[in-house]
């Protein structure tokens, strides 16, 4: 993939950046320099390599899906600044 200065142009445009015409050029080139770095990463074998989220092997931490005191409609409505028999009260935001 090339970008030449119309693409920058554009992708500015699309983005709602102020980009001086004399950026256009030397902003091409290190696009074009990263794409080029992307496209040697698709010539690594990646088969057989596990999918990870972290370069450092963690478990996830899971808890019981267990219910709590959720469900203690006064306690939960103590600090409310306005409610409604058990309900927040909230401003009106849609006319």
């Amino acid at each position: 993939m090339s970008v030449d200065k119309d693409t920058v142009r554009r992708i500015a445009k699309l983005a709602r950046l102020a980009m001086p015409e004399d950026r256009l050029a030397p902003l091409a080139g290190e696009l074009n320099g990263i794409f080029q770095w992307v496209e040697m990463l698709n010539e690594v074998d990646v088969a057989g390599v596990p999918a990870m989220t972290s370069v450092v092997a963690q478990k996830l931490k899971w808890r019981a899906d267990a219910v709590s005191d959720g469900g203690d409609a006064g306690a939960l409505l103590a600090n409310a600044p306005d409610k409604e028999g058990e309900f927040f009260v909230v401003p009106k935001v849609v006319e």
